[in-house]
């Protein structure tokens, strides 16, 4: 069986394509730091017994 030009064209650039794409995705350390210690400090109130500050723009205690 004997495959033509046009299907390993096709095979190399689906393969070149493929190789090209690259997902790049960067977390920055202190938004990530920041956000972490808000969620330990919700989950600390709510097991003290205090209710959880879900409104953003209240003043932090």
């Amino acid at each position: 069986m004997r495959i033509s030009n046009i299907t390993w064209a096709g095979l190399l650039l689906a393969l070149t394509l493929q190789a090209c794409v690259t997902i790049n995705i960067y977390f920055p350390a202190a938004a990530a730091e920041k956000a972490a210690d808000k969620i330990i400090d919700e989950v600390w109130q709510l097991k003290e017994g205090q209710p959880a500050n879900t409104d953003p723009a209240a003043p932090a205690k």
